[in-house]
């Protein structure tokens, strides 16, 4: 082999191994940026499940100061029914 096929002969090494590294970094960036969009989406869907639990939390406590109030009306209510001379 002359020194000019040699010099080709590496230069086509080069080239592909050029394209090589842009393909697998390529490929890094693809990765990167699909597990960047999961984060991304599994923090909005995290985000707007606390959202949904604070929701039916708040839900639950106005049921049960509801419900309190209730329970005072039905004991005040009985109490009137007995003073009246009645029974519950």
């Amino acid at each position: 082999m002359d020194a000019t096929t040699l010099g080709s002969v590496l230069a086509l090494v080069g080239v592909l191994a050029g394209a090589v590294v842009a393909y697998l970094g390529k490929r890094s960036e693809n990765a990167l940026t699909g597990y960047s969009s999961l984060t991304d989406n599994l923090q909005e869907e995290r985000d707007r499940l606390d959202r949904k639990a604070a929701e039916q939390a708040l839900a639950l406590a106005q049921q049960a100061a509801e419900r309190a109030a209730d329970q005072a009306e039905l004991a005040r209510l009985r109490a009137l029914v007995i003073q009246l001379g009645g029974t519950p």
